[in-house]
C-alpha cells in the first residue's frame, strides 16, 4: 500500500477524536443502560510493512437495558447515523452463528467508521444482551508529539 497518502498524526490525538466519536455515537443510540468504558487504545494497520501506520480503536458496550428497547436503539440509529454525517454501508444480520443485527457506518469526512451489534443473549441465563460498539479512525502515519 502506498503510505505517502496517509496523514501524519499523533497517537493520543487520534485516540482522543476516537472516543470523541463514541461519545457522539453513544448521544445517537439515546438509550438508558450501563456502558463499558474500556478506552481506545492504537494497533498496526494491516498491509503496510513498515510498521508506522495505525489506527485507533474505540470497543465499548451498552447493557443492562431491555432489549427491546436495545431494538428500538438499533432503529433509531437507522435514521439517526446519516442525519450527522455517517454514510450505513451494513444493514443486516452479521456472520456469526446467532446472525446479530448489525450496523456498519462510515463518517462523510473519512476520518472514523463504526460498527454495532445487538446481541440478544435472553436463552443463556448468565450472559447479558448488549449492544456492542466498536469506533474505528482511518489508518494514519504516526508522528511525534509537537
Amino acid at each position: 500500500m502506498n503510505d505517502d497518502n496517509l496523514k501524519a498524526r499523533e497517537i493520543e490525538k487520534v485516540m482522543d477524536g476516537t472516543e470523541r466519536t463514541s461519545r457522539e455515537i453513544r448521544d445517537l443510540i439515546d438509550l438508558k443502560a450501563k456502558v463499558t468504558e474500556p478506552g481506545s487504545y492504537d494497533t498496526p494497520c494491516s498491509g503496510h510493512p513498515e510498521g508506522n501506520v495505525h489506527r485507533a480503536v474505540h470497543p465499548w458496550s451498552l447493557y443492562d437495558a431491555p432489549v427491546d428497547d436495545m431494538r428500538k436503539a438499533m432503529d433509531r440509529l437507522r435514521g439517526n447515523l446519516p442525519r450527522h454525517g455517517w454514510k450505513i454501508v451494513k444493514d443486516g444480520p452479521d456472520s456469526s452463528p446467532s446472525k446479530a443485527p448489525q450496523i456498519v457506518a462510515n463518517h462523510e469526512g473519512g476520518e472514523f467508521s463504526v460498527d454495532i451489534r445487538l446481541h440478544d443473549e435472553r436463552k443463556y441465563r448468565n450472559k447479558p444482551s448488549l449492544i456492542e460498539v466498536t469506533v474505528e479512525s482511518a489508518c494514519f502515519k504516526t508522528k511525534n508529539p509537537d
